[in-house]
C-alpha cells in the first residue's frame, strides 16, 4: 500500500475506534493537498464501501459501513496517469506491463489508462507497479469493526503463510490471542481445511489420471492461477480439479458448524478479496484482510502479538496443510495422501510446479500442446507461492523458511493421520474415503468451473 494511503487508513481506523470519525473524515476530504472527489474515492476504498458522493458524504459513508453491501470490484483506478510514467519500447506503462491478463487499457482520448473489468481478476499487481499510487484496493476492516463492536461472532481464518509474518518468535497461539483481543471470537488455521482438500485432491487424481497422457490441474489454492485457466486457457478447464480453495473450504466448514458466524480470511493476497466475491462461492467468506492491513490495525490499536500470552489449542493442522504456504507444498501433501490411500497410483504420480505468472503461462501452454512431462500440475501466481504474495510482510525466502519450520515441527505429519480432522469431517457428514467419492457429501469442498 502506498505510504500515504497506509497512514490515512491507520488514521481512519483510530478515529472509528476512538469516536471522532466525522471530524477526521472531514479533515481528510477538505485537505487542500487533495482534490475533494479524489479524497472521497480514497476514503471510500479505505473504508471498504461504495458511497454516494453528495453533500451528505460523511452520513452516507457511515451508513454504508453499517449496512455493508458487497461490491464485486476490488481494485480501482483513482486518477489519471502521471506524465513521468515510463513505458518500454512498445509504449506500455508500468501497470500494463505488470498485468498478466492485459486488463489495463490505454484511453486514447485522455492519454491515461483504465481497467477493463471484463478481463481484470483483481490480482492487485498494478497497485505495486504504479509509483503514483493511482491504483488502490478496498480495505474491509471498518465493516468488520462494526460487527465486532456489536458483539457478533467473527472468526479469523488465517492463511498458512502467516507463520513468521509478525515476527520470528510469534507463535500461532499468540496470533490467536491477538485476534481475540481485537474482538474476534476465535482464529482457525486454513491449513486445517487444506488437509481436507489434500484428501479430496488425492481422490480426484485417482479418478482423473488413468492412462498415459492424463493429467490433473489442481485448483488449490491460487485465484490468479484459476483466473488464467478460466480466462486464457479455458480449453484446459476439463482437466482442473473441481475443488474449492482452502480459503473457501475453511469458510464453508466454519459456517456449517457455526451457522451464525462471520468469517474473515487473513492472508498475503489481494486476489483473495475478489475470489471471495465470485458468485458460485460468495457465501463462504464474508471479508478478507491482508497481512499488511492487519499489521496496520494492530499498530493503531497497540496490539503486539509477541507480548501476549498465547491462547493454546490442541494440534489439529498437519505438516502437509501448513506446507500449502509455499510453492510445491500442495504437491508434497497430495503425494503423501496418494501414497497412503491409492498406493498403486503413487508409483505413477509425477508433479510439476510453476512459480509466478511467467512460469504459470509457460506450463499451461505446454499442457495445451501435450508436451507436459507430469500428471499433477500445481501453479502459484506469486513467485514462491503465498509466502511471496504482494501483501506479505517479510521477504519470501524468509517466509518460506519459517513456514517450513512450523510445518515440519507439526506433530501431525500427514493429513490422513489427524484424529481431529476425522471428527470434524464426521460432523460434516463425511465418514470414509468412499464418502469423498460421493458428490453430494463432498459438495462443501467443490465448485463448478
Amino acid at each position: 500500500m502506498k505510504k500515504e494511503y497506509e497512514d490515512l487508513f491507520k488514521k481512519i481506523v483510530k478515529s472509528y475506534y476512538e469516536g471522532d470519525f466525522d471530524k477526521v473524515i472531514n479533515e481528510i476530504i477538505n485537505d487542500p493537498s487533495f482534490n475533494k472527489d479524489e479524497a472521497r474515492n480514497i476514503v471510500s476504498s479505505l473504508c471498504g464501501v461504495d458511497v454516494y458522493k453528495d453533500d451528505n458524504y460523511i452520513y452516507n459513508l457511515k451508513k454504508a459501513i453499517t449496512d455493508y453491501k458487497v461490491k464485486e470490484r476490488i481494485v480501482e483506478k483513482l486518477g489519471n496517469c502521471s506524465d513521468d510514467c515510463k513505458t518500454d519500447d512498445t509504449g506500455l506503462s508500468r501497470c500494463q506491463k505488470a498485468c498478466p491478463f492485459n486488463a489495463i487499457k490505454k484511453d486514447k482520448n485522455f492519454g491515461s489508462t483504465y481497467i477493463d473489468d471484463t478481463l481484470c481478476v483483481d490480482c492487485g499487481l498494478c497497485i505495486d507497479a504504479c509509483e503514483s499510487g493511482n491504483f488502490i484496493d478496498r480495505i474491509e476492516f471498518l465493516p468488520i469493526m462494526e460487527l465486532l463492536k456489536n458483539n457478533e461472532k467473527v472468526v479469523a481464518a488465517v492463511a498458512p503463510a502467516i507463520s513468521g509474518q509478525f515476527g520470528d518468535d510469534v507463535t500461532l497461539d499468540q496470533l490467536r490471542s491477538a485476534f481475540i483481543k481485537l474482538g474476534f471470537a476465535d482464529m482457525v488455521e486454513v491449513a486445517f481445511a487444506a488437509d481436507m482438500l489434500t484428501i479430496k485432491e488425492a481422490v480426484e487424481f485417482d479418478k482423473h489420471v488413468n492412462k498415459e497422457g492424463d493429467f490433473l490441474i489442481t485448483s488449490c489454492c491460487c485465484p490468479m492461477w484459476v483466473g488464467m485457466l478460466k480466462k486464457v486457457y479455458d480449453n484446459l478447464v476439463e482437466d482442473v480439479s473441481p475443488s474449492v480453495s482452502p480459503m473457501i473450504a475453511a469458510g464453508r466448514m466454519v459456517k456449517t458448524l457455526n451457522p451464525d458466524a462471520k468469517v474473515v480470511f487473513v492472508g498475503p493476497c489481494i486476489a483473495k478479496k475478489a475470489e471471495a466475491r465470485e458468485k458460485d462461492i460468495d457465501s463462504a467468506i464474508d471479508y478478507v484482510l491482508t497481512f499488511e492491513e492487519l499489521k496496520g490495525i494492530f499498530d493503531v490499536l497497540d496490539i503486539d502479538p509477541i507480548k501476549l500470552h498465547g491462547v493454546p489449542s490442541i494440534e489439529y493442522a498437519s505438516r502437509g496443510g501448513r506446507l500449502y504456504a509455499r510453492t510445491g507444498g500442495v504437491s508434497i501433501a497430495v503425494s503423501e495422501a496418494i501414497e497412503e490411500l491409492f498406493p498403486e497410483k503413487h508409483s505413477i504420480f509425477k508433479a510439476v510446479q510453476a512459480n509466478g505468472v511467467k512460469e504459470c503461462k509457460a506450463i499451461l501452454e505446454k499442457a495445451q500442446a501435450g508436451e507436459i512431462d507430469a500428471n499433477f500440475i500445481e501453479g502459484m501466481g506469486c513467485i514462491g507461492g503465498c509466502v511471496g504474495g504482494p501483501k506479505a510482510l517479510v521477504p519470501r525466502e524468509y517466509g518460506k523458511e519459517v513456514s517450513n519450520r512450523v510445518a515440519y515441527d507439526s506433530p501431525i505429519k500427514v493429513s490422513t493421520h489427524s484424529d481431529i480432522m476425522n471428527e470434524v469431517l464426521s460432523e460434516l457428514g463425511i465418514n470414509s474415503l468412499k464418502d469423498f467419492q460421493d458428490e453430494h457429501k463432498v459438495a462443501i469442498f467443490e465448485r463448478k468451473f
